[in-house]
């Protein structure tokens, strides 16, 4: 995981359209995002890398090794991989941001009669309030994935104003063979970074406070 600070400016309402015009910072506002801690068994130490985008609208997370999967060569454990991101977000004064959005990408081998679930979760440290997202795949399946959550303006769950807090973000693959043989053939759901394309990306919406 890149420890370094990421600076964060002029961020744009990545949101839908109805998001007003007011809640954009103006260009001299900055956001810095600290990587905490990244753990859990989809992401590795060393394996996970956080950037800010070119545009400064978001900021992405590319993994390169988290792989659920359930075959030959698997152990009892592979079927479930999750990673757990703790961030560091600090705003501009008189602003509050949350999650607007986040794409997912990776690639699924899911032999007939077997499935798979990508699912996150995101939370500020502290806080009950979470909002959840899940996706299922089910086999046969041999292609790269892309899936979005989006996040309606009335839902966002924003930091509360004045608050210091991690956002953590919580994600999970699963692999379940159903009615597949395992015994020659391997199932698995990726979120890989090994293409520059194969990321999530997560978009951030602010608010006056």
């Amino acid at each position: 995981m890149t420890a370094g600070t990421a600076l964060l400016g002029a961020l744009a309402v990545s949101a839908p359209a109805q998001a007003h015009p007011e809640y954009v910072p103006k260009p001299d506002k900055m956001m810095v995002i600290d990587v905490v801690s990244a753990n859990g068994s989809g992401c590795p130490a060393g394996t996970a890398e956080i950037q800010v985008s070119p545009d400064f609208t978001a900021f992405t997370v590319t993994y390169a090794n988290y792989t659920a999967l359930v075959g030959p060569t698997a152990t009892p454990l592979d079927f479930r991989k999750n990673c757990q991101l703790a961030l560091d977000i600090k705003v501009p004064g008189g602003f509050t941001f949350a999650i607007a959005s986040a794409d997912y990408r990776g690639y699924a081998s899911l032999r007939p009669g077997s499935y798979g679930q990508q699912a996150a979760s995101y939370y500020f440290q502290g806080h009950s309030r979470t909002t959840r997202s899940r996706h299922d795949f089910k086999g046969p399946m041999e292609d790269s994935w892309q899936r979005t959550d989006k996040v309606a303006i009335a839902s966002l769950n924003y930091l509360p104003c004045g608050e210091r807090k991690f956002l953590n973000i919580n994600t999970e693959l699963r692999v379940n063979r159903g009615t597949s043989d395992t015994r020659k053939h391997t199932n698995f759901l990726s979120m890989d970074s090994t293409d520059a394309a194969i990321n999530t990306l997560y978009r951030v919406a602010w608010k006056k406070c």
